[in-house]
């Protein structure tokens, strides 16, 4: 008799590692939005690999960073529960930088999860050279002991098939937790939000998407050969706010547009998109206001 095995595995790491792209490369499928710029990601984003004979459902965290505001707190809370929960954690390191404080807190985490097996993902070796790849490792494995050490390009996909036979090591035997059909947990506003929001990191500048939020507040379906979709893009300041409208509502149109063309292929239907932008002063840093606006 053939044994199903199953389980969850986080992924770790300082900002801009490649932990998303990695998740949407193990899954198949654009289950997370990237961006070059680091902190695009501000919840767990779950991705499920379908096996035969297993199931894969990963976790993808915020960069581990240290900042005092209300919204940092939040998603350093992300990874915490995430690292307390998951069956298997994988910690992704970017080889073209070097070791730092907020490697050191990721690693300080892991520590406080003892019980949890760890496998190291040195990610980016198509952009470094042998000598600093072996430097990292044997940096990392003198602060702690692994239980399985991969060198990966999630962008080129090097490296991946072993990091999956790594994993799949370690799954216990169990259930599937999802269904075949089902790669993400993630609701329709939610991804449609998300979509928006990568739009905002490649099309604005320096401070602006760190002070963005996205909510979806209407979808329809009432006509049968289009999703009308309404949302509001949130800014801390007015000077934020025409910055993102811009110049006769240039850059406005552009986030728009390329969020719509997004989201009619990942929906298979024509989209009507609406956009407003709306300030919400300080919200990056006042609780009650993070809650409205989904971090919660």
């Amino acid at each position: 008799m053939t044994v199903f095995c199953s389980g969850f595995v986080g992924i770790l790491g300082r900002p801009n590692v490649g932990k998303s792209t990695l998740l949407n490369r193990m899954c198949h499928d654009k289950v997370a939005i990237i961006s070059e710029k680091p902190q695009t990601t501000r919840n767990r984003i779950l991705g499920v690999l379908h096996r035969p004979g297993s199931q894969i459902v990963f976790l993808d965290t915020p960069g581990m960073h240290e900042e005092a505001k209300a919204l940092n707190r939040y998603m350093q809370g992300v990874i915490r529960r995430v690292a307390e929960d998951v069956d298997i954690i994988v910690y992704m390191v970017d080889v073209t930088r070097e070791h730092g404080r907020e490697d050191e807190l990721a690693l300080s985490i892991m520590k406080e999860n003892e019980d949890i097996p760890v496998i190291l993902a040195v990610n980016k070796i198509d952009k470094s050279r042998g000598e600093r790849i072996d430097e990292r490792l044997k940096l990392l494995e003198e602060k702690f002991q692994f239980s399985g050490t991969c060198t990966i390009s999630a962008l080129c996909g090097s490296g991946v098939p072993e990091l999956l036979e790594r994993i799949t090591g370690h799954l216990q035997e169990g259930v599937p937790f999802f269904p075949e059909d089902m790669v993400t947990d993630q609701p329709l506003d939610f991804t449609l939000s998300e979509i928006i929001r990568e739009k905002l990191f490649e099309l604005t500048m320096e401070e602006v998407p760190y002070s963005t939020a996205v909510v979806v507040d209407d979808i329809s379906t009432e006509r049968e050969e289009i999703i009308e979709v309404s949302a509001i893009v949130y800014v801390e300041r007015e000077t934020q706010k025409r910055i993102i409208i811009g110049k006769g509502g240039r850059m406005l149109k552009d986030v728009g547009t390329a969020a719509r063309l997004d989201m009619e292929r990942k929906l298979g239907k024509k989209v009507y998109l609406q956009l407003w932008v709306k300030v919400k002063r300080g919200w990056t840093d006042r609780e009650g206001l993070l809650r409205q606006l989904g971090y919660s």
